[in-house]
């Protein structure tokens, strides 16, 4: 076994000095940039759920240092809940674009059947419950809401407890077409109801025009069977 000579190990010291030295400004911009990926993130992140985790991989330390860095998404339709991938532009301009990848774990609530729901059963708001689950682990087109449900029809069976799909509902249409509808115009303090006739066919949520009596056309939004509202606020 050969051991280094004193002057040898004194070079190999002073080298890690010098290295220390020229990679500290490197170590100190990454974690700057991965700290502002970070408030990026969960800043959209937390209106998603209740408890939010982000971890982001820092950079390579071989980039040159990022200047004000700026992060975006690098698709503004990208779900948060997952594997996510950032860009993050430096300098004054934004000139130079790096690329980074984050994992985001949302804990947030997800609505489920109460009890099982057969195929072409109109869905009740007693019929669901919300649960809580990490949304990164629940199908894409997950239902989080009540109101993406509530008036739709179940197109096969929606077992009791399991999270369910927009690919498992269908609309029911509650307006159709030529039907005599009453429309409800709500405003500050007042509510006033007119009859008229349903020119296109709509679900829960959606906008149809409706023509009044008086002839005049407004669009209102589906609320019930055959029933719309005009809000006016």
């Amino acid at each position: 076994m050969s051991l280094a000579s004193p002057s040898s190990q004194c070079r190999w010291f002073l080298w890690g000095i010098l290295l220390s030295v020229l990679l500290a400004p490197n170590v100190m911009a990454s974690e700057e940039v991965v700290q502002r990926v970070q408030q990026f993130l969960y800043e959209r992140a937390s209106e998603m759920g209740d408890e939010v985790q982000i971890d982001v991989r820092p950079p390579s330390a071989q980039l040159n240092e990022c200047v004000a860095p700026e992060p975006f998404l690098t698709n503004e339709n990208t779900e948060l809940a997952g594997r996510v991938s950032v860009g993050v532009k430096c300098g004054d301009n934004g000139q130079q674009v790096r690329y980074m990848r984050a994992n985001v774990e949302i804990i947030g609530d997800h609505v489920v059947p109460r009890q099982d729901i057969a195929p072409n059963t109109v869905i009740k708001a007693d019929m669901l419950e919300t649960k809580e689950a990490e949304l990164g682990s629940l199908p894409r087109d997950a239902i989080v809401t009540p109101e993406q449900a509530i008036g739709q029809e179940a197109a096969r069976m929606l077992s009791s407890g399991e999270p369910f799909t927009e690919r498992q509902l269908r609309e029911v249409a509650l307006v159709e077409r030529g039907a005599r509808v009453k429309v409800e115009a709500r405003g500050e303090g007042f509510s006033v109801s007119r009859k008229g006739e349903a020119i296109d066919s709509g679900g829960m949520g959606s906008k149809v025009r409706v023509r009044m009596d008086n002839r005049d056309t407004l669009t209102a939004r589906v609320t019930g069977e055959d029933h719309l509202e005009v809000d006016l606020q």
